[in-house]
């Protein structure tokens, strides 16, 4: 940055700052509120210990959707609704069965994944192991594959073992690029992937990069012909590839029975708002965000359940306070983010995106987003938006004493905010702790709430109500990424 624009960023922010150099008291009633009368373990119970995984679409999200939209009623926000669009089916595991019947007994660590078709019933036999294997090898096994146990990979050794840097931690080491986002699997294995469905493998097993048991199990649904798919765990799919590499044999009993629900194929976002009270401005949108929708192992504690609690809680937060922001504060609650950011490209695409939505497009301000960690906020990711970077140090520097630490210019991707920031709108979501995410609860059985503190919840909450009012009531909007 050339230093006549950084001096013209800081006055411009310098402005803003000085024509509210006295304190809002509206910031202590928000702190106050949240600090004094929470509501998050209500919220964060219900999602996690009541409802459990929320895979989009299935019976679970449904009511994990309509409860997230009474409790934005009960707390007085307006417009409160349930916007439908189109997903496809919905999916419920009904029964699983992974076993090792011979040599000798033992029950294995597996997850049938996301979408997988049943079996047809118990599936008791040895299995057939591709793992290494060229395409034209597993072709040429075409009628060894029909109806059989498949171990589609290799040994499992590269586990996953490093959870994320942590961009606040002074000795964290500079961010790099993901090298993996946005690859393709080689050719060779959708060529291999191809070969095994179309012989019509009674099951299909793969392991998982989880360690001491973590399982890591997404999924897709396949449609017509897709064979059923299970998850180990990599120590014990490893086991079993030892015991064939000594020539033991070995026996596995499958048994996947699932569920699917087509009734009706639309999933839903959850959307509420708080008015804007200044003529000039109620039209303009500051937006606050988290998806709701969650794997189907584990309970979605870290991934979302905790950044749905944190948004639902920090509109509640508002109210109470009686806060009255000049721009309109909206908050949505995003379905199929799991599956690619759905929710959101859907809500973007049908009220932000082309001419028709010019002007909303035009008066829409900001989006908050919360996903990616958990615990307390300690600060942003600026999306290299140097004019935002300066307001969120002001508003972010008063809330150094419950566990704020820095923003940081850098960005991040892989959540909602991203789709916003393709929309050429600014969308931020924050910096939490990474401790355990990565390896042990992010897509897996372990994401369960044993890892959260809900004060960590509650402290969420206050610094996201908290920036939400300031940018909706400071004079101009934020800036976007060209501005910057």
């Amino acid at each position: 940055m050339t230093k006549p624009l950084a001096l013209a960023i800081v006055l411009s922010v310098g402005t803003v700052l000085s024509a509210q150099s006295a304190p809002d008291p509206m910031l202590a009633r928000i702190r106050a509120e949240g600090q004094q009368h929470p509501q998050v373990a209500p919220v964060f119970e219900t999602l996690t210990a009541e409802i459990g995984p929320r895979l989009t679409n299935s019976p679970a999200f449904r009511r994990a959707a309509d409860f997230a939209r009474d409790r934005l009623a009960a707390a007085g926000l307006a417009n409160v609704h349930e916007e439908p669009w189109h997903f496809g089916r919905g999916w419920t595991l009904e029964h699983l069965t992974v076993e090792m019947v011979e040599p000798r007994y033992m029950p294995l660590i597996g997850y049938a994944e996301a979408w997988s078709p049943s079996t047809a019933g118990d599936i008791v036999a040895a299995p057939v192991f591709i793992g290494g294997k060229t395409p034209d090898e597993v072709a040429a096994m075409r009628a060894e594959l029909k109806g059989a146990i498949v171990m589609t990979q290799p040994m499992m050794t590269r586990f996953i073992r490093r959870d994320r840097p942590q961009p606040t931690d002074p000795n964290a080491p500079p961010s790099e690029p993901d090298a993996s986002a946005g690859t393709r699997p080689p050719a060779s294995v959708q060529q291999i992937a191809q070969i095994v469905r179309e012989a019509g493998p009674a099951v299909a097993i793969r392991p998982s990069a989880g360690e001491h048991g973590t399982v890591f199990v997404t999924g897709r649904d396949g449609g017509p012909g897709a064979a059923p798919s299970v998850v180990l765990s990599g120590e014990h799919y490893n086991m079993i590839l030892r015991l064939l590499e000594h020539h033991v044999p070995v026996k596995l009993r499958v048994n996947v029975q699932a569920k699917y629900y087509d009734a009706d194929e639309n999933a839903v976002n959850v959307i509420g708002e708080i008015p804007g009270t200044d003529p000039a401005l109620e039209d303009q949108v500051v937006m606050i965000g988290a998806h709701i929708d969650s794997w189907h192992t584990g309970v979605g504690a870290t991934d979302n359940a905790d950044g749905s609690t944190t948004v639902i809680e920090a509109m509640r937060i508002l109210k109470a306070a009686g806060a009255r922001p000049r721009r309109t504060i909206r908050v949505a609650l995003w379905g199929g983010e799991e599956q690619g950011l759905l929710g959101s490209k859907a809500w973007v695409a049908e009220h932000l995106a082309g001419d028709a939505n010019r002007a909303a497009r035009d008066a829409f301000d900001v989006y908050f987003n919360i996903d990616n960690g958990y615990g307390p906020i300690y600060g942003f990711y600026a999306e290299h938006n140097a004019g935002a970077k300066a307001l969120f140090d002001q508003w972010l520097a008063p809330f150094k004493d419950v566990g704020a630490r820095e923003n940081v210019i850098d960005g991040i991707g892989a959540t909602d905010h991203v789709t916003f920031n393709a929309a050429g709108l600014p969308g931020f979501n924050p910096i939490q702790s990474y401790q355990n995410y990565d390896i042990r609860t992010h897509h897996t059985n372990m994401d369960t709430p044993e890892r959260l503190d809900e004060k960590d919840i509650s402290q969420a909450a206050i610094v996201m109500a908290s920036f939400a009012y300031h940018a909706a009531t400071i004079d101009q909007k934020i800036p976007r990424a060209e501005e910057r």
